[in-house]
């Protein structure tokens, strides 16, 4: 996924209000920047982090700048930008990086879906077969671990999510969530069950239900402004 504009390059003053962070740039400017995650960060960011961000010209955004990707506390590349997440996997299926879904006829976005009135981010079809594939955008790595987690902070989005997917998979539907590991240096992925417990226990009963529990990581590189989808990893139970 290249970005629609050049990414520059600054540093971290502060992230406020969960979605704003004033960076400084290289010329010593400071811009406030929307910050398009409504997670944590846990360990992801820290005061004075580089940073990289996009801007945007649109009349109708307030905040003229984007905040995209930090380099972590660990030596990390994460991208931020969890909005990413669904058009770099988007991208991954498309030209058939994700293995164990590739085939599919025809891929529509933003599917409702079970009782609780939820949208799939994907659906895939296969024939007479329908996929349902919810994506999630990981960045909590730890520094003395290559093992990263989802969530970083409480979500009852996810849980509700995990429910849904978990009836689909007890009526015979292969349902399958797959994570997107936005961040580099990462080997496998693991439930953040010392965050949120309830999400923790929900995913094993998904799996128990017959969930598919898919991870893949991505290149992240600045300097050619872009970020791909390139490897799977492993998803630790337990």
């Amino acid at each position: 996924m290249k970005f629609a504009t050049e990414l520059e390059q600054g540093h971290l003053i502060k992230r406020y209000k969960r979605f704003f962070a004033d960076i400084r740039c290289a010329d010593g400017s400071v811009v406030t920047a929307h910050c398009p995650n409504t997670g944590s960060m846990k360990n992801c960011m820290a005061e004075g982090a580089q940073v990289w961000f996009t801007r945007n010209d649109d009349p109708k955004r307030k905040l003229k700048a984007t905040w995209e990707i930090v380099k972590t506390p660990q030596g990390r590349l994460a991208c931020v930008n969890t909005n990413r997440a669904n058009a770099l996997i988007e991208e991954a299926l498309q030209v058939g990086i994700i293995k164990e879904l590739a085939g599919f006829e025809r891929l529509r976005r933003e599917v409702r879906y079970g009782e609780e009135n939820s949208r799939a981010d994907f659906c895939l079809e296969f024939g007479a077969q329908q996929v349902f594939v919810e994506v999630k955008s990981v960045t909590l790595g730890f520094a003395d671990s290559s093992v990263a987690a989802f969530p970083d902070a409480v979500t009852t989005r996810g849980t509700r999510h995990l429910r849904e997917l978990t009836q689909l998979a007890l009526a015979g539907q292969r349902a399958v969530l797959l994570y997107c590991v936005n961040l580099t240096g990462i080997t496998a992925v693991r439930a953040a069950k010392e965050i949120d417990p309830d999400y923790a226990a929900a995913l094993v009963t998904a799996q128990r239900a017959g969930v598919e529990v898919l991870a893949y990581g991505v290149d992240i590189e600045p300097a050619r402004h872009c970020i791909s989808v390139r490897h799977p990893l492993a998803f630790c139970t337990g």
